[in-house]
């Protein structure tokens, strides 16, 4: 994610504001839209004899013959809309609790492109500095407190973008309250708090949603189906990474009390990327290396992690926020038939790169449409009319904080608190 939660903006040129707003990129010509806005995949190698069409939101192939290329035709389903027109069920009424930098690019703007959605209220510490953003934005209430939005009786649903260490107590807010979920990541601090969350809303009827926003772009569905498909062969390594530069040391996320530390705000990414692309169950972490602090040496700002996957491979999860590695957001799977990479899995919108090579051939891909945000939000709104396309719920979330728990000790680290 290149944006302001990561500290990006000011420090890496071409960087800022316009995140959000960047036109959609055209679609390759190997790439047509289907029915819905859907993206069909044709990639130009010739499938294993034992190949499979993944399962999530992607449809049957369907093969022809271009020369002496067998071609199949992937169509990888976006999050669709409640059925029937989304003005037949009620608006979704969202209010931001805490009047965060990323608030504008992941809910704001976004809210504004996704029928069915209004951010009607919002709340900070700083009365004035929710009053400023309540003015810039064109929301309509400002709460004197968090207590107040999570207990107002006209909204349906909470914004959580609260520094990581204060997710856990006010999502298990919301839910006391009755509202739907869509919470910043990291989800918890530590995956106790995961559990906890998972069990009080188990029952309720309520979508809570942990913001991996990319995990709802087409491009995530395309790693997901590529892996999944088994033309890679038998999975042997996978690679996840995600790096950027926060040198500014008195930030938030470096913060031990607030649960910061580059696993926690670049890693988790890395580590969601890493479970996703890992078939057949999750990762168990083998070993991991920290660089940390000099002032605290509980807060890492970088993170080299390995695991083993089930099927037998291994893996390696990279994270940064002030390391010799200054800018990395890469995915990579290593099969017995071929690989896939992929530059920039966070922020598709954004410049990137999608390729896989099987049997010598490569393929690159393009996959055309609107922001991760905007996909997040609409598969958030349509979860709370009931359609199933919450693909981050707690359970997976339970899963993701297991797994950076698991690094945290094996680095010689304290877990987050």
């Amino acid at each position: 994610m290149w944006h302001h939660d990561l500290g990006i903006v000011g420090q890496v040129p071409g960087l800022g504001d316009h995140v959000g707003r960047h036109e959609p990129r055209p679609v390759h010509a190997d790439a047509v839209a289907g029915e819905g806005g859907d993206v069909v995949w044709k990639p130009a190698y010739p499938p294993s004899a034992n190949s499979q069409i993944a399962s999530e939101n992607v449809r049957p192939a369907v093969r022809s013959s271009w020369s002496h290329t067998v071609v199949r035709t992937w169509a990888l389903a976006s999050p669709r809309e409640p059925s029937g027109s989304p003005r037949r069920f009620r608006y979704v009424r969202i209010g931001v609790l805490g009047a965060a930098r990323i608030a504008p690019t992941a809910l704001v703007r976004p809210a504004a492109a996704v029928d069915g959605v209004e951010v009607t209220a919002v709340a900070a510490r700083d009365r004035g500095r929710a009053v400023a953003f309540a003015s810039r934005h064109g929301i309509a209430t400002v709460h004197d407190s968090y207590e107040a939005l999570v207990a107002d009786p006209a909204l349906d649903a909470v914004y959580l973008p609260l520094p990581n260490g204060l997710h856990a107590r006010w999502v298990l807010a919301a839910i006391a309250a009755g509202k739907h979920v869509l919470c910043e990541k990291p989800f918890t601090a530590n995956a106790a708090q995961a559990r906890e969350i998972e069990s009080a809303a188990a029952g309720t009827g309520l979508v809570v949603m942990e913001a991996f926003h990319y995990r709802y772009h087409p491009l995530a569905r395309g790693m997901r189906a590529v892996v999944e498909s088994g033309d890679l062969g038998e999975i042997r390594r996978v690679e996840t990474a995600m790096c950027f530069p926060l040198p500014r040391f008195s930030d938030i996320r470096y913060r031990y009390d607030l649960a910061g530390g580059a696993l926690m705000d670049a890693g988790c990414y890395a580590v969601h990327c890493l479970r996703l692309l890992t078939p057949g169950g999750e990762p168990t972490v083998t070993a991991a290396r920290a660089l940390t602090l000099r002032r605290d040496r509980r807060v890492d700002r970088a993170m080299r992690a390995d695991l083993s996957l089930p099927g037998g491979g291994i893996a390696a999860v990279h994270a940064s926020m002030w390391s010799s590695t200054l800018l990395k957001i890469r995915a990579r799977v290593t099969g017995s038939r071929g690989t896939l990479a992929v530059t920039n899995f966070a922020a598709p919108q954004l410049p990137f790169r999608f390729a896989v090579t099987v049997d010598g051939r490569r393929h690159r891909e393009r996959f055309a449409g609107q922001t991760t945000y905007v996909h997040q939000l609409r598969a958030f709104a349509a979860a709370v009319a009931g359609e199933p396309t919450n693909l981050t719920p707690p359970s997976d979330s339970v899963a993701t904080m297991t797994v950076i728990d698991a690094i945290y000790t094996a680095a010689g680290l304290p877990r987050r608190i």
